[in-house]
């Protein structure tokens, strides 16, 4: 999953990235509301965290605009205002979720979680196809209660296949969405992933649709 940092704090920019990157998410920063306001108009997001105090343009503004626009990313909004008004405002806004700062680490994540698995329609944390079962949470991913070892861009495409799982994804989307802006992205590298998958995987887990892209299929 890819997520965008929209944060003028430049440590609490780097801590979230550095956690985000760590938990499995392909993740883009922005220091300010008119770059921030750019990439998530112009990038395919999963999950945006939005600071709201941000200079050059406000985060509400910025999540004002987005909304307007159609962009119905799932959006987390950081506030250093506790005030009950601030937090409906921002809601109002267009936000789904809102953290108060200062915040555990730990709390954000969770909330991250919580949008793209509800954006992708899945209530658990635990997403099973067939006998393949992900737990979102740990990233631990299991076949027949066997766990299998996957590279940190194996686990992200699998993850992403999984969410959607039933749709057909093509290597272009797969592209978007598992790497940051700044990763040298080659849609060949894909194949290779899901080749590799498939050795892990039971057979037919990951089917090729011809001229489209991949589905993961099981109940």
């Amino acid at each position: 999953m890819r997520v965008l940092v929209v944060e003028d704090d430049s440590n609490l920019n780097r801590q979230l990235k550095e956690a985000l990157t760590e938990a499995g998410y392909a993740v883009d920063v922005a220091f300010d509301g008119e770059e921030g306001h750019f990439l998530g108009d112009t990038e395919p997001y999963d999950t945006i965290i939005l600071d709201i105090g941000l200079p050059q343009m406000d985060g509400l503004s910025v999540l004002e605009e987005w909304r307007r626009a159609g962009r119905t990313t799932p959006v987390l909004l950081l506030t250093a205002r506790d005030r009950w008004s601030d937090k409906v405002q921002g809601i109002d806004a267009g936000a789904d979720d809102y953290v108060a700062k200062p915040f555990h680490m730990e709390e954000v994540l969770a909330r991250v979680r919580a949008l793209v698995r509800r954006a992708a329609g899945h209530a658990s944390n635990e997403i099973v196809c067939g006998a393949v079962r992900l737990d979102a949470r740990s990233g631990k991913v299991t076949v027949d209660g066997q766990s299998v070892k996957l590279t940190s861009h194996e686990l992200r495409l699998l993850s992403y296949l999984m969410h959607h799982k039933g749709k057909v994804i093509s290597r272009t989307e797969l592209t978007e969405h598992l790497y940051d802006q700044d990763f040298d992205r080659d849609s060949n590298t894909i194949e290779v992933f899901v080749g590799r998958l498939r050795k892990k995987l039971p057979d037919d887990c990951i089917q090729t649709v011809r001229g489209l892209g991949y589905q993961i299929v099981g109940d």
